[in-house]
């Protein structure tokens, strides 16, 4: 059987302190006081847990690669990861804009948590994707004093003069877009079916919904299911809004695979898509295209996004000015058979 690998979280609750305490602890950063730093080293002992010497060595010289933390990628079962196009698109982006800027890109789990490898830490800077409330990471590079960049905001965090940049991804007008569409194709009782992690494309989506369900003037109808979940969390939530009262006549999945596992259970019910029901999924992949029928979706423009977070990285690195956010237009409504208007009676 194979034992667990003590990480940088485990330290810090047995010594109980912070993520951050430890951190300082073995970088040398920060001010951390004697009888603490000797708690949290007598902690790392018995736990058997090796700081990152690799990164300790060489945090002040640039060593020209860069890391990438998909935090969905966290989340998920590696099992399931047979349908990650945004994922695959972004990395893809994001190394080939990597070699542009004379930069090589890692792909590393977060450092903080359990699956991260020995030498995770030993990058000149992290682009880290949908930060969560409270993020750990996030904390931990902040006070590290690595450079940063984020996709998307961290939730809760202020965005304040010198706060690191992140690039926006419009989850509000998004939404916004994908909600209008199926106002427009007829739908009147439009649901909405998010994932749980704290992220701001879950949270500001969810709070656009409400207001434009307000605004609407119709009954707000929202399930939350985990992501790891896949094609079944999409069953889950079809199964749950089919049971709480009169059926959706508009579902806005913000996950390709809920709205997979969504289109299931509705046909299994017989309900049509779309005459019945129509759907749209909040991020695009094959799976989507290749669907019966097809599902609509949000393209979000991942090549675009994973080209910006590395330029506004390589900007900090070379300490070049750069904003607090880049805002793009980025993200278009691809429509499909799922969200077309009911034919017209003979």
């Amino acid at each position: 059987m194979t034992t667990r690998r003590p990480t940088i979280r485990d330290v810090a609750r047995s010594a109980g302190v912070s993520v951050t305490t430890v951190s300082h602890t073995f970088t040398g950063n920060g001010t951390v006081a004697p009888a603490t730093q000797q708690r949290v080293r007598t902690a790392a002992q018995d736990l058997g847990y090796r700081p990152d010497v690799i990164a300790q060595g060489l945090r002040r010289n640039r060593l020209g690669v860069i890391a990438l933390v998909a935090r969905q990628l966290d989340t998920l079962h590696p099992e399931l990861l047979y349908d990650v196009d945004y994922f695959a698109r972004f990395a893809g982006a994001a190394a080939v804009a990597s070699l542009a800027e004379g930069l090589g890109l890692m792909l590393v789990s977060d450092p903080t948590g359990p699956r991260a490898a020995g030498a995770a830490l030993a990058s000149d800077g992290f682009i880290v994707t949908e930060p969560v409330t409270d993020d750990p990471l996030v904390a931990m590079l902040t006070s590290a004093g690595i450079p940063f960049v984020t996709v998307g905001e961290t939730p809760g965090a202020p965005l304040a003069p010198g706060s690191p940049p992140h690039v926006d991804i419009e989850s509000g007008r998004l939404t916004t877009l994908a909600l209008d569409h199926l106002w427009e194709s007829g739908a009147r009782r439009i649901a909405l079916v998010t994932g749980t992690d704290r992220n701001e494309w879950n949270l500001r989506s969810a709070a656009v919904y409400r207001r434009w369900a307000r605004y609407r003037r119709i009954t707000p109808s929202m399930v939350h299911v985990p992501e790891h979940l896949d094609d079944e969390g999409g069953r889950r939530a079809a199964a749950t809004l089919l049971a709480s009262g009169p059926a959706p006549d508009g579902i806005y999945a913000l996950t390709s695979n809920h709205a997979l596992g969504a289109v299931e259970v509705l046909t299994d019910q017989g309900l049509r898509v779309p005459d019945d029901v129509r759907i749209v999924a909040g991020s695009d992949a094959e799976s989507l295209r290749a669907a019966h029928p097809p599902i609509s979706s949000i393209d979000l423009q991942p090549d675009e996004l994973a080209r910006r977070a590395v330029e506004l990285l390589a900007a900090r690195l070379d300490g070049r000015p750069v904003p607090d956010h880049a805002q793009h237009r980025v993200g278009r409504l691809v429509v499909r058979a799922s969200s077309a208007p009911p034919a017209p009676q003979p």
